[in-house]
């Protein structure tokens, strides 16, 4: 639970980085950052699956270059959701929120990394 809590924690500070990074990409403050990184995991939960089944054809056609615009699509959804985290206009912005939800990817994935549980040595 410690683990999940820490994690959730680091995605809404790289949520808030990302904010900085990109600016297009606006969050009011940190506890909406966090809140934000909490949807977003729901949608990359719930939803995402069912966007990558449905563009399967897509993905494969562009040998797996559509996954940054199904990742886009969840964080668009997720600012959507969450007021205070904004994005620019789209489709003005759709090269930023693409690179955005990849950065996002990025640093989740390094998130992820840092506060697995180590394996047993055997």
């Amino acid at each position: 639970m410690l683990r999940w809590v820490v994690r959730l924690l680091l995605n809404g500070g790289a949520l808030l980085a990302i904010s900085y990074l990109f600016d297009e990409v606006e969050v009011t403050g940190f506890g909406v950052a966090v809140m934000a990184a909490f949807i977003l995991g729901l949608v990359n939960t719930m939803i995402r699956p069912i966007l990558v089944m449905l563009t399967m054809p897509l993905n494969f056609l562009t040998l797996g270059l559509f996954w940054f615009f199904t990742n886009a699509v969840t964080f668009a959804l997720t600012a959507y959701l969450i007021d205070g985290f904004e994005i620019g206009v789209w489709p003005d912005s759709l090269m930023t929120t693409v690179l955005a939800a990849a950065t996002m990817s990025l640093f989740a994935a390094v998130i992820h990394r840092m506060t697995r549980k180590k394996k047993a040595a055997s």
